[in-house]
């Protein structure tokens, strides 16, 4: 009976060994704009959250995007030291870098030689793991001019990601277009409901309302995941065989 038991604890923790090597970890490196709220920031949402619902169980997606952060910072807060250490081959790593990058009054400004070097940086360290890198530009903020154009408040910074996916041959998924398309579609009325903007009293945690066109209410973050899902989607990425959603 004693070996029995043994030879059937064995069994077991050699099939779950399996299951964590054949598991995909795709980690998400970014800004406030996918990265996972705390309770007081509700109903503020990154499209990181809603997207971890997507795939089937063989899927973890791990969120390590933090609030104002940039190609920089969060090296230099060593957040992606810990993630290249955890990479193993096969897992995929989505970098959404630039709101914060392209703004010369933060502290976290990165000019566009350095965003560059970053960008290169996470891509190639990435590959040197058996991982694979997907670049995506910076989703859209909600900026319309006088005669209700949406304006590309990204067009430098999402330039930049866009040639450098060509120049290092990785793959991009191009959301600043795929969510101005959306945000402009919708028009200066209708696309405010994808955004975090509250009435004073319409919730406790923002007690003197609130009006928010960079950060997406929870709504606005399943869009901005779906539109990210597309883009796995057209591209045929490994992880696009346990999408476990039609749309």
């Amino acid at each position: 009976m004693r070996i029995k038991t043994i030879t059937f604890i064995g069994l077991t923790l050699l099939l779950l060994s399996f299951k964590s090597d054949d598991q995909l970890t795709v980690y998400l490196i970014g800004d406030s704009t996918l990265s996972i709220k705390e309770v007081k920031n509700y109903p503020e949402t990154g499209w990181g959250m809603p997207f971890a619902w997507f795939f089937d169980s063989t899927v973890k997606v791990d969120d390590r995007a933090m609030n104002g952060r940039s190609t920089r910072s969060f090296i230099e807060e060593n957040r992606w030291e810990p993630v290249v250490k955890a990479l193993k081959p096969g897992d995929e790593v989505f970098i959404q870098f630039g709101h914060n990058d392209e703004v010369p009054t933060k502290k976290t400004y990165t000019n566009e030689h350095d965003f560059v070097m970053y960008l290169t940086q996470y891509v190639k360290e990435t590959q040197a793991k058996g991982a694979l890198p997907i670049l995506i530009t910076p989703v859209a903020r909600r900026k319309f001019d006088a005669n209700g154009k949406l304006e590309d408040t990204h067009l430098v910074y999402a330039q930049l990601v866009r040639d450098l996916a060509k120049t290092l041959d990785v793959p991009l998924i191009d959301l600043a277009q795929k969510s101005m398309d959306l945000v402009q579609k919708l028009g200066p009325v209708q696309s405010a409901m994808l955004y975090n903007h509250l009435e004073a009293s319409e919730n406790p945690n923002y007690p003197d309302g609130k009006t928010d066109d960079t950060h997406f209410n929870e709504l606005g973050a399943r869009k901005m995941a779906q539109l990210v899902l597309q883009g796995v989607r057209e591209l045929k990425l490994p992880l696009m065989n346990h999408i476990v959603v039609k749309k």
